[in-house]
């Protein structure tokens, strides 16, 4: 072997065995990471009021966020932050980014303490705005957006969002309904929404099954 093929070689051995090594301290991080989300969540199990998703719902978006390789999220309502865990979390494995709106400064407060107790600060852009003045100002793209916050508002937060979303990207709501009230009877204040969406050429909408709050799905088609 010539002196220049060997000097390849040797490059080559060295650029693999540098891949090794990143490969293995990538994987040993998110294990890492991910004991840390699920200790977080578990030993907070009972604790999600506020207006929080339940622990099944915030499976829902996980599973949303990972089997479509979404990087570039929405979260319209923060609430204590149990919706935008289970994002950001389904986020560091796409390696992608959420950006939650929280109008209350006490809840707001209250998800920045749980973000970084659950490890996933650097997943997620948390602003404490009025989304009826931020949403429509934001550029976007966006391939996952979560609305979970005032139910009246829920259509015109459609309207600002659909614009900026890319093609197979999925806009999410939570408390959706049908009718005008939900099965246990109050008032939903999201069927105006249902309806508004399932009027969109572009979108395919559902209410998914197998949550108990009315989780909706509207998929941008390719």
């Amino acid at each position: 072997m010539n002196i220049l093929g060997d000097i390849s070689y040797k490059i080559l051995i060295l650029f693999i065995v540098g891949m090794a090594l990143f490969f293995v301290l990538g994987f040993s991080l998110n294990q890492e990471l991910d004991e840390k989300v699920r200790s977080f969540l578990e030993s907070h199990r009972s604790q999600w009021r506020d207006m929080n998703v339940p622990r099944t719902d915030g499976q829902i978006l996980y599973d949303i966020v990972v089997e479509n390789g979404y990087t570039r999220a929405l979260e319209i309502g923060t609430s204590t932050g149990h919706s935008g865990t289970w994002i950001a979390w389904a986020l560091s494995k796409t390696g992608g980014k959420l950006i939650t709106i929280e109008i209350d400064e006490r809840r707001y407060q209250k998800a920045l303490d749980n973000f970084k107790e659950a490890g996933l600060s650097d997943y997620i852009d948390a602003r404490l705005a009025d989304a009826h003045e931020l949403v429509p100002e934001m550029e976007g793209p966006f391939d996952f957006v979560f609305i979970d916050a005032d139910k009246g508002w829920y259509t015109n937060y459609a309207k600002a969002v659909i614009p900026k979303m890319e093609p197979g990207g999925c806009i999410a709501a939570h408390n959706v309904y049908q009718s005008s009230r939900s099965r246990w009877g109050r008032q939903s204040g999201t069927s105006e929404y249902y309806e508004f969406m399932l009027e969109q050429e572009d979108f395919e909408t559902s209410i998914l099954p197998e949550s108990q709050s009315g989780v909706s799905v509207s998929y941008k088609k390719e």
